[in-house]
């Protein structure tokens, strides 16, 4: 009998009898399948001279088992139109690996590429400003500047300007120099990691957003300008907002204003003005709002003019707070003409605590020559659905909106949204 067993159960070299090993290696074969298959992240289109012709550019990945992490790669496409006939997809012959890449980002042209690598373990972040033939510039951003950028789905913002000239991001602030000891007590001229006859202590505490943001820097508005590869950190923004979500302004009808709009979170972001951060990622119910503020390579207003003019204008590297009569401002979109600023609200989960509720969509009518001092007021476009009747609309349930939502007619957006247990895109006419 026991002979019998023994050869019912055959076992492999490696212990393993061989109903199991069958059952591993068809697991693993399917495995291998799935991961074959890569996924699309991103992607834009961008017009040509030929009206029937576009070009598209994807960012895809695909999962690297052995190694652990995701393989990214850039993959280009040529569409072509004929009438009423399918379109025709003309694709490159093999993807583009992008080794070491946290992002890219191409310009409203499509002539330029924002390619990002954030420094590991301590190293420099690099942009690099890819042109269609070669790489225009190579920008090391000293630790001293900024951290690593943030390229996750819920503090990321990445946007170039109309011009192409600069490029506003959010990164990570650098922390603040810690205290250093000797036996004689505080250093106030600090020290190196080398000096082995000191120490440093650990500072003033600060609280991060947890979760997948702990020990990151607090996340911070930044602006490229291309031409010269200076960085600087926007001016005005308080230590106690974190910013995210950056989108340039349209240029102003004097061409001289250059304003970003940013989503703003208060330390002050638990339930009831909790003094907490209390986490972020997937808790859309943390209050919020958009600020409005001028660029760092933008001058100063001329104090003179503004005395001139009779009126006390706000100063120039002041955040403005552009929604502060909703409790909820997220995703902010200009429409392709400069004159609509759309945005979502999650206002619903914020006054009442739970994680996700019905959102709502708004809208600002935006000046052409907007000043910090004037109010702007907040159009509902489509409300807050409590409770939907059977078959009818349910109401928002957005978890993102894309960078450019806009059809060519300035006013009708897509958005992609929860129906009950499916997911679906909607079409939405912002002016009715």
């Amino acid at each position: 009998m026991q002979d019998s067993q023994s050869a019912f159960k055959k076992e492999d070299p490696l212990g393993m009898d061989a109903m199991s090993s069958e059952e591993y290696a068809s697991q693993s074969k399917l495995l291998q399948e799935f991961t074959n298959v890569p996924s699309i992240e991103s992607a834009w289109l961008f017009k040509t001279n030929n009206e029937d012709r576009s070009r598209a550019m994807f960012s895809i990945s695909q999962p690297d088992l052995l190694a652990n992490k995701k393989r990214k790669y850039i993959l280009h496409s040529h569409i072509v139109t004929h009438g009423t006939m399918p379109l025709e997809c003309h694709w490159s012959p093999f993807p583009i690996e992008m080794t070491g890449v946290s992002a890219v980002v191409p310009s409203p042209s499509g002539s330029k590429l924002l390619v990002v690598r954030n420094g590991e373990k301590g190293s420099r972040t690099t942009l690099q400003i890819v042109n269609q033939s070669h790489v225009e510039k190579e920008i090391h951003v000293d630790q001293s500047i900024h951290g690593p950028l943030y390229t996750d789905e819920w503090f990321h913002g990445i946007s170039w300007n109309h011009e192409e000239t600069f490029i506003a991001y959010i990164a990570e602030q650098t922390p603040r120099p810690k205290p250093a000891f000797d036996d004689a007590g505080y250093r106030k001229g600090g020290s190196s990691e080398e000096d082995c006859n000191s120490w440093r202590g650990q500072g003033d505490w600060e609280e991060d957003w947890g979760e997948t943001y702990s020990r990151k820097g607090r996340p911070s508005l930044f602006v490229l300008d291309i031409a010269s590869g200076e960085v600087r950190a926007a001016r005005g923004v308080p230590k106690s907002i974190s910013a995210g979500q950056v989108v340039w302004a349209p240029p102003s009808s004097s061409g001289h204003q250059k304003l970003l709009v940013f989503v703003g979170w208060l330390e002050h972001n638990g339930f009831q003005s909790t003094a907490r951060k209390l986490g972020i990622k997937y808790c859309s119910n943390r209050p919020c709002s958009l600020y409005a503020i001028h660029s760092p390579f933008e001058e100063e207003p001329n104090a003179d003019n503004a005395s001139d003019s009779g009126s006390e204008s706000v100063p120039a590297s002041v955040a403005t707070n552009l929604t502060p009569s909703i409790s909820s401002a997220l995703f902010p979109r200009f429409s392709k003409d400069g004159k609509l600023l759309v945005f979502l609200s999650s206002k619903c989960a914020v006054d009442s605590g739970a994680h996700n509720a019905t959102d709502s969509l708004h809208r600002i009518n935006w000046p052409s020559d907007w000043k910090a001092d004037e109010q702007l007021s907040v159009t509902d476009v489509v409300p807050v659905v409590m409770c939907p009747q059977d078959g009818c609309f349910p109401g928002l349930y957005c978890s993102a909106m894309l960078s450019d939502p806009w059809l060519s007619d300035h006013c009708t957006m897509v958005l992609t949204s929860a129906w009950r247990s499916t997911e679906v895109m909607l079409s939405i006419d912002v002016l009715r």
